[in-house]
C-alpha cells in the first residue's frame, strides 16, 4: 500500500512538473511531437533513477559520515551531469535522429531542476530507504513523462486545429500547460 501511495502522489498528486513546476524548460522546448517527447521521457527516467540511487548511497554513506553535508547540491550536481554525458554518448551513437530532435534540451537535463529536486525530496521521505527513494524517482519520472506526452499530444492536435491568429504558437501552448496544471490540482485530495 505505501509504495502504491508513492506512485499516486508523484504521479498525479504532486506532479513534478504541473503540481512543483519543475523542469518546465524540458516541458515547453521538447513537446513539440509526441515521438521526442517519448525520447526525453525516457532519457530522464534513465537520468533520474540512476541520479537518485547515485545521490542517497553517496549522501548516506559519504557525505553524512564526513560531516560534508552543505556538499550536497554541489555533489548531486556533478553526480547528474556525469549521467547525461553518458546518455547523450549513448543517444548520439545509437539514435542520431533521437539526437537531433533532442538537441539543446538534452544537455539541459544536466540543469533540469526536476532531477535535482527529486534526488533531494528522496532523501527527505518519511522512513525512507534506498529503495523507497528509487521507486519515487521512477514514479516522479513517470509523471514527468505522463505531463510531457499529454502536453505533446495536445500540441500535436492544435498545430491542426483553426485557431484565431494572436492564439496560435506560445500563447495557446501556455494556456494549455496552465490548464493541465489546474486539472492535475483536482487529484490534491486523492492521497
Amino acid at each position: 500500500m505505501e509504495f502504491w501511495v508513492i506512485f499516486v502522489g508523484a504521479v498525479f498528486v504532486n506532479n513534478i512538473v504541473l503540481s512543483q513546476f519543475l523542469g518546465i524548460c524540458p516541458f515547453l522546448g521538447v513537446s513539440s511531437k509526441v515521438s521526442t517527447s517519448l525520447g526525453m521521457a525516457a532519457a530522464v527516467l534513465f537520468v533520474m533513477t540512476i541520479a537518485t540511487t547515485v545521490t542517497y548511497l553517496l549522501h548516506q554513506y559519504i557525505l553524512v559520515p564526513m560531516g560534508l553535508e552543505y556538499l550536497r547540491t554541489i555533489a548531486f550536481i556533478l553526480v547528474i551531469a556525469a549521467l547525461v554525458q553518458m546518455v547523450e554518448i549513448v543517444l548520439k551513437k545509437v539514435s542520431p535522429s533521437l539526437y537531433q530532435a533532442l538537441g539543446v534540451f538534452l544537455p539541459l537535463i544536466t540543469t533540469n531542476c526536476a532531477v535535482l529536486g527529486v534526488a533531494i525530496l528522496a532523501l527527505g521521505m518519511e522512513d525512507g530507504n534506498l529503495i523507497k527513494a528509487v521507486f519515487f524517482a521512477v514514479s516522479s519520472s513517470a509523471g514527468f513523462a505522463l505531463a510531457l506526452i499529454v502536453f505533446a499530444s495536445i500540441r500535436e492536435y492544435l498545430e491542426l486545429a483553426d485557431l484565431p491568429e494572436g492564439m496560435k504558437g506560445v500563447p495557446i501552448n501556455l494556456l494549455v500547460a496552465g490548464l493541465l496544471s489546474l486539472a492535475f490540482l483536482g487529484f490534491a485530495n486523492l492521497v
